[in-house]
């Protein structure tokens, strides 16, 4: 079962991988970009192939990552190369497109899946609508029934289930969770939820508030789109607020998941079917795209930010500067990819 759901997760993050570089690779050839090399993974080489074009289509030993390697990324680094093919000569918004192409890609990917997965199996709203609420729950003895809307959780405007989820797992300072709720009837009402503590076989403990969501489904060609492009937005949402409540120390490193981490969630959704793990390939693609999209050195993102730096100041900016910053930055996200890998392995045992 491991090795099945390992070929699996190599094959889901080379999709992934794939749709993104592809952007960047497109992108920047019909710019007139010079283009040396597209690979797939990191690491030695195991296959290459010199295309018509002139460009290496390399396979690459470490299932992780990929890459285009463009002439004149940040600055004139290629006397053998025209000028006018070195990225760093093509114009700001084409420097721009290639940029976020593999962010987009990544993206389209998901809205892609979605609405076939929708068109398909049909879809449940993304509204966070209490379904079933279990018996002396929680939920149930703070008040809260079966179709109500939640509206907010401790301030945390929840517009759908994802966002919501969040909003719950955020560390609380007050024992009592306050729900804003949007009853059948139109009236909002607040509760205060004190979540009940349940003991787990290995000595853990796990919150518990008692609810389901609306499973009601729906199907036909408007009600995928709808679903396509409303799941697509509420995991985005979910995403800022994870962001954001990691600065703020609302929610810990341990949140997050490495390598490790997707290993195990790809073999949960192996072992349920084949609509689960479609759908991992879409909220993964959305993972990989928001990352990238971080204004954050090394990201797509970061050599974003330093555009608009470039824009906003009228001159490029100092080249050494910037590959300092995208080295460092490469540099703490190593760091924290192993503490992370760490994590994932100590939850294991």
């Amino acid at each position: 079962m491991w090795f099945i759901t390992l070929i699996v997760l190599i094959l889901i993050l080379g999709i992934i991988i794939l749709v993104h570089e592809f952007g960047h690779f497109i992108t920047a050839k019909l710019s007139g970009v010079h283009i040396y090399e597209f690979s797939i993974g990191m690491g030695p080489i195991i296959h290459t192939h010199k295309g018509k074009d002139k460009i290496d289509y390399n396979i690459r030993a470490l299932p992780i990552g990929g890459f285009v390697a463009m002439a004149g990324e940040v600055y004139d680094d290629d006397d053998k190369i025209p000028k006018e093919k070195l990225m760093c000569n093509r114009p700001w918004y084409q420097r721009l497109i290639i940029l976020v192409a593999g962010v987009f890609n990544n993206f389209l990917l998901a809205i892609i899946i979605l609405f076939f997965l929708a068109l398909f199996m049909g879809s449940t709203t993304t509204k966070p609508i209490i379904g079933e609420v279990l018996e002396n729950s929680a939920v149930a003895e703070a008040g809260i029934e079966s179709g109500d809307q939640v509206l907010a959780i401790n301030g945390i405007k929840t517009a759908s289930w994802d966002k919501m989820q969040i909003a719950l797992y955020r560390k609380n300072k007050n024992e009592a969770y306050e729900f804003v709720v949007k009853k059948t009837n139109g009236e909002e009402k607040t509760y205060n939820v004190i979540p009940k503590k349940i003991q787990n076989e290995d000595g853990s403990e796990t919150t518990q508030f008692g609810f389901g969501l609306d499973t009601t489904v729906k199907k036909g060609f408007f009600a995928s789109v709808s679903y396509a492009f409303n799941k697509f937005g509420s995991i985005i949402d979910s995403m800022i607020l994870t962001i954001t409540s990691l600065f703020t120390g609302k929610i810990g490193l341990d949140a997050l998941s490495g390598p490790v981490g997707i290993y195990q969630v790809v073999g949960e959704s192996v072992s349920i079917g084949i609509s689960q793990l479609v759908y991992i390939v879409a909220f993964l693609s959305i993972n990989v795209g928001f990352i990238n999209i971080l204004p954050f050195p090394a990201f797509d993102g970061g050599h974003v930010l330093f555009m608009i730096i470039e824009k906003i100041k009228g001159s490029p900016i100092n080249a050494k500067v910037e590959n300092a910053f995208h080295t460092v930055g490469f540099i703490l996200l190593i760091i924290l990819m192993i503490y992370i890998t760490i994590q994932d392995i100590i939850r294991l045992f």
